[in-house]
C-alpha cells in the first residue's frame, strides 16, 4: 500500500479527501460522507511512510520543526493534490483534497448568472464565503478562468497552497504560494501592487493586515477576489469590520461600502436521489441600498434588501434551499437542517 494506490483509489471512488489516521483504514469523503476504504487499520509507522514519499527533505525539516505542513502535490499520471499533515498523539497524519483536473465553468457547477457579471468587473471587492469543504476554492478558480478566457489582463493570485493550475490565455496568470514563493498573503499582496496587476485573488482573508491591504487594492482600481469562511452575507460583513479595532471600524465601514461589488455564499448538499452535491447559495450584490446600510451599520437590514432584490441577482441562502427542495433536488430534512430559520421554511 502506497500513496499512488491510495490517491488512485480515492478517485475511482469520485472522492473529494483523502485521509491517513493511524489506528483505522485509509478513509476518503464521498459527497460528504467519510467512507473507510478495504484493508487494515494502518498504524503510526504505516502512515509516516506512505506520507514521506510525497515529501522532500526539506518539507520533512519544517514538518518536524513545526509540527503541521501544507503544500499541493503533482503525481503527473493521477492530478493535483493538496495536502494538510500534522501530528497526532505522537503520529504523523495526512488529509489530501483531490483537485480536479478539469475547469468547470460557473454553470456547470451550478452557480447564479449574477457570479459571471461580478468576474467581469473592472475594480472592487469580491467575496467568496461558506464553510470549509463547501467549494469556495473551485468557485474562485471558476471565475479566475472566466477572466482568464474573456479579458485581457494580468491575474496575480496569492494561495496556500495552490490547487488549481492556470495556463495563461487571454490573461497573464502569476500564480504565488505562500511559504514556497512568499512568506505571507499580506507580503505578497503589499509586493503585487508594484506588478501591475489588473485581478488579485487571495486564498482566503485570515488577518487584519490582509484585509486592510485587499481593501485598499480594491479602492485602487483592482478587482479583488478572495473567501471567507463565514456562513451569510451579513455575517460576512460583520467580520470584516470586527476584525478592526472599534476606532478604525467607521473608516473601514466607508471603503467596504465603496469598493464592495458582491458577496457569495454558498453550501454543498447531498442530493435526494442520486450521488452527489448540489449547491446552495446566497447573493448579495452591492446596490446603491446595500451600500448604505453598510455605511450606517445596519447589517442586520441586510436580508431584507437581499430577499427583495432578486431583480438586481440577490437571493437569500433560505430561498435558494427552498427552491433546491421544491424541484426535488434535496430531502425535506436537508433542506430544515440547513436553513437559517427553520420555523419559517416550516410555515412555507
Amino acid at each position: 500500500m502506497n500513496v499512488k494506490y491510495l490517491m488512485r483509489k480515492a478517485m475511482e471512488r469520485d472522492a473529494s479527501d483523502l485521509h491517513l489516521v493511524a489506528g483505522i483504514p485509509p478513509s476518503i469523503r464521498v459527497d460528504g460522507e467519510i467512507e473507510f476504504l478495504e484493508g487494515e487499520a494502518l498504524t503510526g509507522e504505516d502512515t509516516w511512510r506512505i506520507i514521506a514519499e510525497v515529501l522532500n527533505d526539506g518539507q520533512v525539516a519544517r514538518l518536524q520543526q513545526e509540527r503541521e505542513l501544507e503544500f499541493s502535490y503533482n503525481e503527473p499520471a493521477l492530478g493535483r493534490f493538496r495536502a494538510s499533515v500534522y501530528y497526532e498523539r505522537g503520529f504523523v497524519e495526512a488529509s489530501f483534497r483531490i483537485v480536479p483536473l478539469t475547469m468547470r465553468s460557473p454553470e456547470d457547477l451550478g452557480l447564479p448568472g449574477i457570479v459571471r457579471d461580478l468576474a467581469m468587473r473592472p475594480s472592487g471587492l469580491v467575496l467568496i464565503a461558506g464553510p470549509t469543504g463547501q467549494g469556495k476554492t473551485t468557485t474562485m478558480n471558476a471565475m479566475i478562468d472566466l477572466i482568464n478566457t474573456e479579458r485581457r489582463v494580468r491575474v496575480i493570485t496569492i494561495e496556500d497552497p495552490i490547487e488549481f493550475v492556470h495556463p495563461h490565455r487571454y490573461s497573464i496568470v502569476i500564480q504565488r504560494e505562500v511559504e514556497s514563493d512568499t512568506l505571507s498573503f499580506h507580503r505578497a499582496l503589499v509586493a503585487s501592487l508594484r506588478q501591475d496587476p489588473n485581478v488579485l485573488c487571495v486564498g482566503e482573508m485570515r488577518d487584519l493586515e490582509t484585509m486592510a491591504t485587499a481593501l485598499t487594492a480594491a479602492e485602487t482600481g483592482h478587482l479583488v477576489i478572495s473567501t471567507l469562511h463565514t456562513q451569510s452575507a451579513a455575517l460576512t460583513i460583520d467580520r470584516i469590520i470586527d476584525v478592526f479595532p472599534a476606532h478604525a471600524q467607521q473608516q473601514i465601514r466607508m471603503q467596504l461600502a465603496n469598493t464592495l461589488q458582491g458577496i457569495i455564499c454558498q453550501k454543498l448538499l447531498p442530493r435526494v436521489a442520486e450521488r452527489g452535491r448540489v449547491l446552495a447559495f446566497e447573493v448579495l450584490v452591492a446596490t446603491p441600498a446595500v451600500r448604505s446600510l453598510i455605511r450606517e451599520a445596519k447589517i442586520q437590514q441586510l436580508p431584507n434588501v437581499i430577499s427583495t432584490s432578486r431583480e438586481d441577482g440577490m437571493i437569500l441562502m433560505d430561498r435558494c434551499i427552498r427552491s433546491l427542495y421544491e424541484q426535488g433536488f434535496i430531502s425535506y430534512d436537508t433542506a430544515l437542517s440547513n436553513c437559517a430559520d427553520p420555523d419559517t421554511f416550516k410555515r412555507l
